[in-house]
């Protein structure tokens, strides 16, 4: 379990912290453990684009299912997966069968996220400047 300090609370008042808890483990005893800090850059103009993405997606969904963004049935659409994949047709295949259980039409969804997907980048290792 991690937990980030505020940076009133830490020894160095510059900087947050980020603390490694074991479970069973008091915040005593973490305190008295070696400080971590984490550091990652990402572009950010893609993790805005990302963004947008999934709020468009939800959007999409709500529509699909007709329902509220609570009700929508469990689904994780991948976006790295689908970067991963070589063809926007195995891209397509792969969201036809997460939405087989939705009631309308789904080719205006699939072929508007795979438009929007084209020249994103995967976001599971960060960039390095």
């Amino acid at each position: 379990m991690a937990a980030l300090s505020s940076p009133g609370s830490s020894p160095h008042p510059t900087s947050p912290r980020v603390y490694f808890q074991s479970p069973g483990e008091t915040a005593e005893q973490t305190d008295r453990r070696h400080q971590g800090k984490v550091t990652v850059k990402y572009d950010r103009k893609e993790l805005r684009k990302r963004l947008r993405l999934e709020e468009w997606i939800l959007e999409q969904l709500v529509e699909l299912y007709d329902c509220q963004e609570e009700e929508i049935p469990e689904l994780e659409i991948d976006v790295d997966e689908l970067l991963d994949m070589e063809t926007d047709a195995q891209r397509g295949e792969r969201v036809k069968k997460l939405l087989v259980d939705c009631y309308k039409p789904t080719e205006a969804f699939i072929s508007g996220l795979l438009e929007k997907i084209q020249g994103m980048q995967k976001l599971s290792t960060p960039q390095k400047k």
